[in-house]
């Protein structure tokens, strides 16, 4: 927005006052033109009000999908354009012939980061039957050796849940889960002691019906379904109300042929997805609208502008 030659007002979640303000720092810190990017520490009833402020020209938000439609609709009763980058229960599918330790690497990776509280982190883990077992063990094998603890610390692997009531809905996640018929193989259980702190867990032969697999899960969970080929891995995959991203891991020709059938709006082949300033990134169905980075996400916050000159011409 910034680079399109817009101002910004920003709102923080009222838990992280912090951030927001040694974001707004660093514009002064690098003697930015002073103002183009404002804290805006507001309680969030208070929200509303901003956003149907005449000066308030577009709204760009990331966070749940439920708040995501309170904010779409002030917007939307304000007249103005809105970019949305909401949740997801984004699939990664493991196919017989992809390459196991490298996947299970950056499965791991990717499910782990930042505690597992991170929208496009891999959170169904689809794997076709003849690896299932063997894909299993390994992911198995790597989230064992990882250490839950204080996050100022070299040694921690994963640090906290950012709230209690969010620690309280994921361990209820999980625990629906397992009373559905799901096998816990690591972790599970809501550790004693200060801190809001989940043990990385491992939660497989999950079923597309259960509470895990349909709804997002923000921590550190991992939750592996069997699928028996690609067909029914992509089936899978599809069937949930987000649409965020996703991976596939199998060879570079068929993933980027799978690609195209995968409901999501961002999808990588055999890598950890990530974003990238140079690509768009956001969401389908329930996940958002709107692009976020690359040339999409400066159009997104520039009006396009007919001039026409005359004289006519014959």
């Amino acid at each position: 927005a910034l680079m399109a030659g817009n101002t910004c007002v920003m709102k923080h979640d009222p838990h992280v006052p912090a951030c927001a303000e040694a974001i707004a720092e660093l514009f002064d810190q690098v003697g930015a033109p002073a103002n183009i990017m404002q804290n805006l520490p507001l309680a969030t009833p208070d929200v509303a009000q901003a956003i149907a402020d005449k000066r308030i020209r577009g709204v760009s938000f990331t966070g749940s999908d439920r708040a995501g439609a309170k904010v779409a609709s002030m917007a939307a009763a304000a007249i103005k354009p809105a970019v949305l980058e909401l949740g997801g229960s984004d699939p990664v599918i493991v196919l017989a012939d992809a390459n196991l330790d490298e996947a299970a690497d950056a499965i791991t990776t990717s499910r782990i980061i930042n505690a597992g509280q991170s929208c496009i982190a891999a959170k169904r883990i689809i794997v076709e039957a003849p690896v299932y077992d063997d894909f299993l063990a390994r992911l198995e094998q790597r989230l064992r050796k990882l250490t839950l603890g204080d996050p100022a610390r070299e040694d921690t692997d994963v640090g906290p849940i950012a709230r209690d009531d969010l620690r309280q809905n994921l361990h209820r996640q999980v625990t629906e889960t397992i009373e559905q018929g799901a096998r816990c193989v690591i972790g599970g259980e809501m550790p004693d002691g200060a801190g809001y702190y989940y043990p990385v867990t491992l939660l497989a032969d999950v079923e597309p019906h259960m509470t895990a697999a349909c709804e997002e899960t923000f921590g550190p969970v991992a939750v592996v379904l069997k699928a028996e080929n690609a067909d029914q891995a992509l089936t899978i995959a599809n069937d949930t109300e987000y649409g965020l991203a996703a991976s596939i891991w199998t060879t570079a020709e068929r993933g980027e042929m799978l690609s195209l059938q995968m409901e999501a709006g961002q999808v990588v082949v055999n890598g950890l997805v990530k974003t990238d300033p140079r690509l768009p990134s956001g969401g389908i169905k329930r996940s958002g609208y709107g692009r976020e980075l690359g040339p999409h996400g400066i159009h997104a916050f520039v009006n396009a502008q007919q001039v026409w000159i005359g004289p006519k011409q014959d």
